[in-house]
């Protein structure tokens, strides 16, 4: 991952409500959540959410699906998982670690 993009993800969770928005997507799971869950979740104004949303969609954190008149917001495990590793990589000198963290969410069934 390039530094960068790593500013970037950065950047955009380090700020209380979108750090709020990104973890209740991580929970979600591969199903993501719809703008107005989210929104009523956060009890955040739509506007607010939206350039909330847009700064992590931009970071490449999050991306959203359009399903009829609903949007789904789905947090990206893998650009998730490239930032962990980027901030882990050189950690405990090199040597292996606890348990690597990369995160496999379940697939709901």
């Amino acid at each position: 991952m390039k530094t960068s993009a790593v500013l970037q993800a950065l950047r955009a969770l380090s700020q209380e409500s979108r750090l709020a928005a990104y973890r209740q997507l991580v929970q979600a799971g591969t199903d993501g959540l719809s703008v107005g869950e989210l929104r009523e979740r956060l009890q955040l104004p739509p506007a607010t959410l939206s350039a909330h949303l847009n700064l992590m969609r931009a970071a490449g954190l999050v991306a959203d699906q359009r399903e009829g008149r609903v949007i789904r917001v789905r947090a990206d495990y893998t650009q998730m998982n490239a930032l962990l590793a980027y901030l882990t990589e050189n950690c405990c000198q090199g040597e292996p670690c606890a348990p690597v963290g990369a995160c496999a969410p379940s697939q709901k069934e």
